[in-house]
């Protein structure tokens, strides 16, 4: 099932989370991930009236989790899941805008699967990880390179308001083992990898995180991005896509389109 949530412009009303039904939207009363019902009410919906998808209390991020990325930043492939976090502040949705901070002169995209989780998980098993999965959508750890090298630490770099583009959608019926993320800037493509790439997969995260932290339902995990890694600018697209792995593995269905802005002047409106 594809799930989103919308907030159409036109309309006076709170952004609502709805199950996708082709041209339908069946609103729900509450985040799916929560327990939410359908209402009663469906309302046709185009992409304009889609936004942020998620509202986690966290977004745990994986460090190096493709060994050729990890080698084309010139770093070692690490022993065990390299782990961060980016504020919720940071996300934005489909349409939105990445706005470079002023702090940085080098803001580089990485194209990743974000995973949502469903039930609330403490030091699970792998084999039963899964089962505390909700959904899969696009994400984009957006990252001022100059800065993470400078800090060391990774907090300042990839924690700026916007730095977390995602969405359109969260789908409910993926292999995560059999997906294909695509990044692309103005139309080509810069990153694409397997997730079959990935060191270590996602059951084997979601049990090392929850071995850490409490993972709470509608939490994200940023799953780490394959090489490929390049520089935003102002006035660029940056497009990212989850697709399957082969002809007969299901995608996300829909690519996330966000554009990139210039650093806005202190004190302008969501500066």
């Amino acid at each position: 099932m594809r799930f989103a949530r919308l907030a159409p412009p036109d309309q006076d009303r709170p952004a609502f989370f709805a199950r996708l039904d082709g041209a339908a939207a069946v609103v729900h009363d509450a985040p799916p991930w929560l327990g939410g019902k359908p209402t009663g009410e469906a309302v046709a919906w185009t992409e304009v009236d889609l936004v942020c998808p998620v509202l986690p209390t966290k977004i745990v991020c994986v460090g190096r989790n493709y060994a050729a990325h990890a080698r084309e930043l010139g770093h070692e492939i690490p022993t065990e899941p390299l782990l961060f976090l980016k504020p919720p502040s940071a996300l934005i949705g489909p349409g939105q805008a990445i706005v470079l901070p002023p702090e940085s002169q080098r803001v580089e995209h990485e194209a990743e699967l974000g995973v949502i989780i469903g039930r609330r998980c403490k030091a699970v098993r792998q084999e039963d990880a899964l089962d505390h999965v909700f959904g899969y959508t696009c994400l984009g750890d957006i990252t001022a390179r100059d800065l993470q090298r400078k800090d060391v630490q990774f907090t300042r770099g990839k924690g700026f308001d916007t730095f977390c583009p995602t969405g359109p959608w969260i789908e409910t019926e993926l292999d995560p083992a059999a997906l294909r993320v695509r990044g692309l800037v103005n139309g080509e493509v810069r990153q694409d990898g397997l997730t079959s790439q990935m060191i270590w997969g996602v059951p084997a995260l979601v049990a090392y995180i929850s071995r850490v932290m409490t993972l709470e339902p509608g939490d994200v995990i940023a799953t780490g991005t394959p090489e490929g890694v390049g520089p935003l600018v102002a006035g660029d697209e940056l497009v990212l896509e989850i697709l399957g792995a082969t002809a007969a593995a299901r995608g996300l269905g829909g690519a996330l389109r966000v554009s990139v802005e210039a650093p806005r002047p202190t004190g302008a409106p969501g500066a």
